[in-house]
C-alpha cells in the first residue's frame, strides 16, 4: 500500500513555536510570563473551570483534527487496500511513533493503544501479573493510588492468593520512598505507583522508585495520567517497566490511551483480548498471534480517537512542557496562598503540587462548596476523586479540588477564591 498520510496529520498550531524553556520562542504569553492560551479552547470561554485533573477541555486544532479525521479523510486501517485506507493507516502508525518519542520509548513497538489507563492498568494485571504471580508472592501500592490503580490488583491478587502492601505517605503527601525502602522484600513482584497524585498533585520521584523496586527484581507499573499533560516524561531515564496514561487529560480525545512496556515484556505477555487484527493465524485447531503492540489491540481501533491524541501531542509539544509546568505552578502557588489566609480552609498536599489544589471548607461538605462555586461559573471537583483510601487517611470523606490547565489564568484563581469568600460568608463559619 502507498499514499500520502499528510491529509490525516493534524495541521501545525498556528501561532506557537516548539519551545523547552518556559517563554523562549513562544509569542503567547501574559505580561506576567503566563500562557495566555485561553482563545484556543472553545469550550472555555468565560468559564471558569478548574477540573483538568478530571479532563482537559480540547484545543480548536485537536477538535479540527478529528472532524477531519471523521469526514473527509475517515477510513479503516490496516486491511484496505484503497488509498484513503493507506493513508489512514500511515498517519495511524506515524502516531504510535510520535507517541513513543514524546515519553522517551526505544521504539513504537513498545506502544500499546488501549481506552485509557485504565485498560492499560487492567491489561497489565491481566497479561504479566495474571500470568507471574503466585500464591505467597506480594504487590506493593501506595496509600494515593486512585481506584484504577487499586482495583485491578486486588482482582489478580485474589486469583492469584497473592498480598498487597500499602507505603504510606510523609507528612506533607508524597509516597514515602523511605519507607518503601524498608518494606519492600524478595516477595514483591509488583510496584505500580502513581507518578502524580490526582488529589494531592505530589510528584513522585519515579527513578527512585524504580531503583527500589528493581533491587529486589520487582516490576514497576506507573501510572502517569496526571503527570504527562504537565512533565516531561522519559520512560528510559525514569527505568520504570510499565507506563500508562489517558488522552482526554492530555487536551485529547476520550477513549484512547496508552499503554508503554519493555519489549521483551511485551513480547512474552499473552493476549489480553481476542479478535480481529491481533492474529497472525486462524485455524479451529490453534490460533497464533501477532507479535506486540498488535497482540493487544483486538478488533476495529479507535481510528480518530489516535488522531485527536497525535493532535493533542502536537499541541503540547508546540507550548512546551517546561512551560506548562511553570504556568500551572504559578497559578497554583497564587491559589494555595490565597486559600491558607482564609479562616476555616484547610489545604492538603505538598507546597509543590503540580497542577492540582485539593482543599476543605470547615463545616461545609465539599459537593455544597462545589454547587456553590458552580452558581458564580467556577467548576470544580466535590468528592472522593476516585481515591477513598485516600480519604480515610486524611480524616475527611471527600474534599474540594481545583485543578488547572493550560487555558487556566489568574482570573480563575481569582474568581475561585471569591466563591469560597462566598461559602463562607452563606455558611458563616467566620
Amino acid at each position: 500500500m502507498s499514499g500520502d498520510p499528510s491529509s490525516v496529520r493534524p495541521e501545525p498550531v498556528e501561532g506557537l513555536q516548539l519551545s523547552s524553556k518556559t517563554g523562549e520562542g513562544f509569542d503567547k504569553l501574559s505580561p506576567n510570563g503566563l500562557l495566555k492560551l485561553r482563545d484556543d479552547f472553545p469550550g472555555v470561554g468565560s468559564w471558569h473551570y478548574l477540573d483538568s485533573a478530571a479532563t482537559a477541555q480540547k484545543p480548536t486544532a485537536v477538535i479540527d483534527a478529528i472532524a477531519r479525521a471523521y469526514g473527509p479523510d475517515y477510513a479503516t486501517v490496516h486491511r484496505g487496500v484503497y488509498e484513503r485506507s493507506a493513508n489512514m493507516t500511515l498517519a495511524y502508525e506515524a502516531a504510535r511513533r510520535k507517541v513513543a518519542q514524546f515519553i522517551g520509548a526505544a521504539s513504537d513497538s513498545e506502544i500499546v493503544y488501549v481506552r485509557g489507563a485504565t485498560e492499560g492498568i487492567n491489561l497489565v494485571a491481566h497479561s504479566w501479573a495474571g500470568t507471574q504471580l503466585k500464591a505467597g508472592d506480594r504487590i506493593l501500592l501506595s496509600m494515593l493510588e486512585h481506584h484504577s490503580n487499586i482495583v485491578p490488583w486486588q482482582i489478580v491478587a485474589e486469583r492469584a492468593g497473592a498480598a498487597i502492601d500499602v507505603v504510606p505517605l510523609t507528612a506533607d503527601g508524597r509516597i514515602d520512598l523511605e519507607a518503601m525502602a524498608a518494606m519492600i522484600t524478595p516477595a514483591h513482584k509488583l510496584v505500580a505507583l502513581a507518578h502524580v497524585s490526582n488529589v494531592l498533585g505530589s510528584v513522585l520521584d519515579v527513578r527512585r522508585a524504580a531503583d527500589i523496586a528493581h533491587s529486589v527484581g520487582a516490576k514497576i507499573l506507573i501510572d502517569g495520567c496526571q503527570a504527562v499533560p504537565r512533565l516531561a516524561v522519559d520512560v528510559q531515564a525514569l527505568d520504570c517497566d510499565f507506563y500508562v496514561f489517558s488522552a482526554h487529560k492530555l487536551y485529547g480525545p476520550t477513549g484512547i490511551g496508552v499503554l508503554w512496556g519493555r519489549k521483551e515484556l511485551l513480547d512474552a505477555m499473552p493476549p489480553y483480548q481476542g479478535g480481529g487484527s491481533m492474529i497472525d493465524k486462524v485455524t479451529f485447531e490453534k490460533t497464533t498471534y501477532a507479535p506486540a503492540p498488535t497482540r493487544f489491540e483486538a478488533g476495529t481501533p479507535h481510528i480518530t480517537g489516535v488522531v485527536g491524541l497525535s493532535a493533542a501531542i502536537d499541541y503540547v509539544q508546540a507550548i512546551g512542557l517546561d512551560a506548562i509546568h511553570a504556568h500551572e505552578c504559578a497559578l497554583v502557588g497564587k491559589a494555595r496562598a490565597a486559600l491558607e489566609s482564609i479562616n476555616s480552609v484547610r489545604v492538603f498536599g505538598p507546597e509543590d503540587s503540580a497542577g492540582i489544589l485539593s482543599f476543605e471548607v470547615e463545616g461545609v461538605h465539599p459537593h455544597d462548596v462545589g454547587t456553590i462555586l458552580d452558581e458564580t461559573g467556577v467548576a470544580i471537583r466535590a468528592g472522593h476523586h476516585c481515591a477513598q483510601p485516600l480519604m480515610r487517611h486524611l480524616g475527611v470523606e471527600a474534599t474540594a479540588r481545583a485543578s488547572f490547565g493550560i487555558y487556566s489564568d489568574e482570573g480563575d484563581v481569582d474568581a475561585l477564591v471569591k466563591g469560597i469568600e462566598r461559602v463562607r460568608k452563606i455558611f458563616a463559619n467566620d
